[in-house]
């Protein structure tokens, strides 16, 4: 790919991981690059979601067991957790944290408030 970003209706290689990942996370097991591929909107190359599918497993976010002459994938985390590490990671990686925890809390909704604030007591299971 020499440029992910550009064309009408091309999605970026970022966005087209995240769309994989969604469909590996809504099966209800391992899924093969066909089954992934037949799930995903559009028409992407058979060989697109392939490579996608091995730059997962190279990252360590995906396993894989073989099937015939292919392989079948499953994410190593469910997507509460996959979420979870990129927000902890965006918040390390700031340069002032207090200051991105207060603009994430106050752009909260009023219910998604309330939840934050019975988790942080530990009123509510995860």
């Amino acid at each position: 790919m020499s440029d992910p970003v550009r064309g009408g209706g091309r999605r970026a290689a970022g966005e087209l991981e995240g769309d994989v990942l969604g469909v590996l996370w809504a099966a209800s097991g391992a899924l093969t690059a066909a089954q992934v591929n037949e799930a995903l909107p559009g028409d992407l190359a058979y060989t697109t979601v392939m490579t996608i599918l091995a730059r997962l497993y190279d990252k360590g976010m995906l396993t894989r067991q073989r099937v015939g002459r292919g392989y079948a994938y499953t994410p190593v985390r469910d997507e509460a957790e996959h979420t979870a590490e990129q927000m902890v990671s965006l918040l390390e990686h700031g340069s002032d944290r207090e200051a991105v925890l207060a603009r994430f809390v106050s752009d909260l909704s009023r219910q998604d408030e309330q939840l934050l604030q019975q988790l942080l007591r530990g009123d509510q299971e995860q």
